[in-house]
């Protein structure tokens, strides 16, 4: 198991709580709204940029931090909110992926657009 197996990811995050006596607080409710916030935290940083801005963020050192530090902030409460729950984030994003293949199939032909989501 490597440090970036996504059980082992849930496992640090609970040690850390743990140790911390947070888990009283990590509620359902708690953990989803502590994701949302660390969302916006993210939109924040592409807030007033062009579309071609965006797609450049990470070439300043600065802002890739803050996108890379926002990203694990995310990914932290989502892991969390996941563990606290019993739901496995891979099994439902497999599960997601398959009914949004059935929901919009692949275009007929060549030159086909795809329907929109």
């Amino acid at each position: 198991m490597t440090d970036h197996d996504l059980a082992a990811l849930q496992h640090r995050l609970a040690e850390f709580a743990a140790a911390r006596a947070w888990q009283p607080y990590h509620t359902p409710k708690n953990l989803v709204t502590a994701l949302s916030v660390e969302a916006s935290e993210l939109v924040e940083i592409f807030q007033w940029l062009t579309p071609e801005e965006s797609a450049r963020v990470m070439d300043d050192p600065d802002t890739a931090y803050r996108v890379r530090d926002e990203v694990a902030d995310v990914l932290a409460y989502l892991l969390q909110f996941c563990a606290v729950l019993g739901v496995d984030p891979l099994a439902a994003l497999a599960a997601k992926i398959d009914r949004n293949e059935r929901r919009f199939p692949r275009p007929a032909g060549p030159g086909s657009e795809p329907p929109a989501p």
